[in-house]
């Protein structure tokens, strides 16, 4: 029986390969490959039918020399703690790697959103501040948005967060709706960052984008606007896919002459499930929900969850894909790696792809504590310098040690973390 896939596990291995690399010491391994903190909770909420009803909560805080951590919040029915500690790991490295400062965290829930009203979510989420109020902020650890989570948890867990404090921080989280503290240009920001760097791989590789075809896993908010903004590039989306709440089935809806974002998102609920009949009716074909892997295209965008590309499907990968941009946080085993690698395929791993998030989070996160708030075109062209920063840099150094993008990734996120570890005398 295969041993079940385990997320921190995967990202220790890749630190472990990262850390050999660099020949870091002892000491920095043993401090960088685990969490510095973890808050295991359990949140008791009144539900609607007056019965009672005791949810498990995390907060991981892996690496704070940086900067306060930062990371999202998830809902799932599935979480676990391993979960989060990958996810706040790969945060440490994602703040490195982008050069702002802060550090990694994240926390989660175990439930499932989709059975619970409006009232038990509330009582969730400011449960979950209840319990960890004194160990966040925005000078200890800033919390945002992530799977199954939305602007208005966001909302209750800084009212919360407030009343504890009894006074206004607004920057304490991320995340939140325009007009309560929350970012123009925010919604976009990880799809729009994710294509940035796809754009610069293209320009690295010499293909042109308005030539280009893409596959993307995904329909929630990073795969919308990464599809949105490669077809204002010029590029051919052909096909996303999306997660069935109905039937608990993925499928892909594919269009050979092109999809439409608007056109999809017209026809898709709030939890990302498109509308089959209504996709039919437009043209698409509806196919199974691993299909988008096995698309001719010249670039493939996982942005749906981690373990998605792994060595029992990376064979499955069409010749012609020649770029592969992680949308999602870790959609790729160690073992397709080095499948990846031998194709001679470009990667842009998940850290550096889909660091826009944290970054436009990051803008949030000052102008909140200036109390002033920029205009969308001015946060999207800072996140875009911050993005083709960071991309140029891990792309040189990949040129100059002719070593794997994920590889270079890793050396330059992992040395400036070790490096301000050493500096504060930590190890």
């Amino acid at each position: 029986m295969p041993k079940p896939f385990n997320a921190f596990e995967m990202a220790q291995k890749q630190f472990d390969a990262a850390a050999e690399k660099l020949g870091l010491d002892q000491a920095s391994r043993d401090l960088l490959r685990n969490p510095l903190r973890e808050h295991h909770f359990l949140i008791p909420v009144r539900m609607d039918d007056g019965s009672y009803q005791v949810f498990r909560g995390f907060r991981v805080q892996h690496n704070d020399s940086r900067g306060p951590c930062k990371g999202g919040i998830r809902f799932h029915p599935h979480e676990t703690i391993d979960t989060v500690r990958a996810l706040a790991m790969w945060m440490t490295w994602k703040t490195a790697v982008v050069d702002i400062p802060l550090g990694g965290g994240k926390g989660g829930v175990i439930c499932d959103p989709h059975n619970l009203s409006d009232r038990e979510q509330e009582g969730i989420c400011r449960g979950w501040v209840d319990q960890v109020a004194v160990n966040v902020g925005h000078e200890q650890d800033v919390p945002a948005p992530d799977v199954m989570t939305t602007g208005q948890h966001m909302l209750w867990m800084m009212d919360e967060f407030e009343k504890i404090q009894g006074a206004k921080r607004p920057g304490f989280i991320t995340g939140k709706p325009v007009g309560m503290g929350g970012s123009l240009g925010r919604t976009e920001a990880t799809g729009f960052g994710a294509i940035y760097t796809v754009r610069e791989a293209m320009k690295e590789i010499g293909i042109d984008i308005k030539k280009s075809v893409g596959a993307f896993q995904g329909f929630g908010n990073v795969s919308q606007y990464a599809v949105k903004l490669y077809k204002e590039y010029g590029g051919k989306p052909i096909c996303v896919s999306c997660w069935d709440q109905t039937d608990q089935t993925s499928y892909t809806f594919r269009r050979e002459s092109g999809i439409d974002p608007e056109e999809l998102v017209s026809i898709t609920d709030k939890f990302g499930t498109i509308d089959k009949d209504k996709a039919r009716k437009a043209g698409y074909e509806i196919l199974s929900g691993d299909a988008w892997i096995e698309q001719e295209a010249d670039l493939l965008v996982p942005s749906a969850l981690e373990n998605q590309i792994s060595d029992a499907n990376v064979g499955k990968i069409h010749k012609s894909v020649k770029i592969i941009a992680e949308g999602a946080n870790g959609p790729t085993t160690p073992e397709a790696d080095d499948e990846i690698l031998k194709r001679g395929i470009f990667m842009i791993p998940d850290f550096l792809c889909n660091a826009g998030g944290v970054t436009c989070s990051y803008f949030e996160q000052v102008q909140c504590n200036m109390n002033y708030f920029w205009s969308k075109d001015e946060v999207l062209t800072k996140l875009d310098e911050k993005m083709t920063a960071g991309f140029k840099a891990v792309a040189e150094l990949a040129r100059k040690k002719n070593i794997y993008m994920r590889d270079a990734a890793y050396l330059i996120a992992v040395t400036r973390v070790a490096e301000a570890s050493h500096k504060r005398g930590w190890v």
